[in-house]
């Protein structure tokens, strides 16, 4: 090849290597792309400014739980108009937060803590999936928002409603739209054709459905569905719904909320009142075994564990990071369960105080974003030997009073270099770009 040639071609290819490099990553369903709380995204800062975080631009919107997704170009979320008996779903422009189009419908609320819905939206290339606190599955043109199909749970599988609404987002499965559905005689889990809403399998059976997302695991070289509902840690062959394997860990208030953590072999669970359970799944992947629990004498009042509300714990091979009962960031080794070190920098005190933890990578160097409950966004190392801040900011306003003080519960969304974040009035989408 001529020297010009090869000077071009070596051009075109660090230009290619360049925009592979930058491209923008979507945020499409609960958890991130690959739906494990992690954001991969480079070139985004580590150090946020003092203060208020500047927005790009920022929208009106009601109450709800519910974070938002962001998949080509696009935003949605979901909240509830109280007055008028409504729940919404909304799309907008993730450039300049312009409103796309809204569709709304009937949903009357007798659940406990009633400001709106709480499982973010699923999008799955022209469509989105969302699932309503009180049983309205609904398949949407993300285009359009013009409504594919739809089904009232309630009437379509016998769904019994939690204390808190139905809270797990929709996990999209090959040609699947796998829900936690919480119905009667078997229903628990109902696979339905992602395209036209025809049931294709039911699974599972138990009294209270929980709050916990379903997620595809792989062990043993096999794909997994794991599904933590109230009695029990669950595996289904994602294909047909059929059961691989089941741990008991029964839960009182059925409050399983927090993700399923897999590193190897290993699965992590964590509850409020119970705390946490490490499972061992053998090399075949199907033959679990208990490593260690907390104990029945290690409650949420007392105890030197992780006993989580709503935020998932980070687990690296030799250690996990989480919040605990009252607000205590901890770390507990992996092999065994005890506790390494506790701060409350990144949160306060309280009974349910929260903060997500979104590692950013894969956490070789334990660098995370925590959005606590108060609003404020954290950069952080986190490692054995404890708790690093690098920089703290004001990320939304919280809006929500819980026990005398003022929260948000909604966990934001890391894409196209930017954090999206919602309150009972705004969404809103804060450049992070180094």
């Amino acid at each position: 090849m001529p020297p010009a040639c090869s000077r071009v071609a070596l051009i075109v290819i660090a230009l290619l290597t360049s925009a592979t490099t930058l491209r923008a990553d979507d945020w499409p369903q609960w958890g991130g792309p690959q739906r494990d709380i992690v954001w991969r995204e480079a070139n985004v800062v580590e150090k946020l400014p003092a203060g208020k975080l500047p927005r790009m631009w920022s929208s009106p919107i009601g109450a709800g739980y519910a974070g938002p997704a962001v998949a080509e170009g696009r935003v949605f979320v979901t909240d509830r108009l109280a007055e008028e008996n409504l729940e919404r779903v909304l799309c907008f422009d993730a450039a300049d937060g312009k409103p796309l189009w809204k569709h709304s419908y009937d949903a009357a609320y007798g659940i406990s803590y009633p400001l709106g819905p709480r499982a973010t939206p699923t999008v799955d290339g022209e469509l989105v999936y969302t699932l309503g606190a009180v049983g309205h599955l609904l398949c949407l043109k993300a285009a359009t928002g013009d409504v594919v199909w739809e089904k009232y749970l309630v009437d379509a599988v016998g769904t019994k409603l939690p204390t808190w609404g139905l809270a797990a987002a929709p996990l999209i499965e090959g040609d699947q739209l796998i829900v936690l559905a919480g119905g009667e005689n078997g229903a628990l889990v109902v696979s339905f054709d992602k395209h036209t809403g025809k049931e294709l399998w039911q699974a599972l059976d138990d009294p209270e459905v929980g709050y916990c997302p379903p997620v595809i695991m792989e062990f043993g070289g096999r794909r997994q569905l794991i599904v933590w509902h109230a009695s029990h840690v669950s595996s289904l062959d994602p294909a047909t719904g059929a059961v691989l394997w089941e741990v008991p860990f029964p839960l009182q208030a059925a409050l399983c909320v927090a993700t399923p953590r897999q590193v190897g072999n290993r699965l992590f669970v964590t509850a409020f009142y119970e705390g946490p359970m490490m499972l061992d799944l053998g090399a075949d992947g199907v033959t679990p075994t208990v490593l260690w629990t907390t104990g029945k004498g290690n409650n949420d009042l007392k105890n030197d564990s992780i006993h989580s509300i709503m935020p998932t714990p980070i687990f690296t091979e030799d250690y996990v990071y989480g919040i605990s009962s009252y607000g205590q960031l901890r770390c507990l080794k992996a092999d065994n369960g005890e506790m390494v070190w506790e701060t409350l920098d990144a949160t306060g005190k309280g009974r349910w105080w929260n903060a997500f933890l979104i590692p950013h990578g894969e956490m070789s160097g334990q660098r995370v974003y925590i959005a606590n409950e108060q609003g404020e966004l954290i950069t952080a190392e986190l490692s054995p030997e404890g708790y690093r801040e690098i920089s703290r900011a004001e990320l939304i306003e919280p809006l929500q009073p819980i026990q005398r003080r003022m929260t948000v519960w909604s966990h934001p969304a890391f894409a196209m270099q930017s954090v999206f974040a919602r309150n009972d009035k705004e969404l809103i989408r804060v450049d992070l770009k180094e």
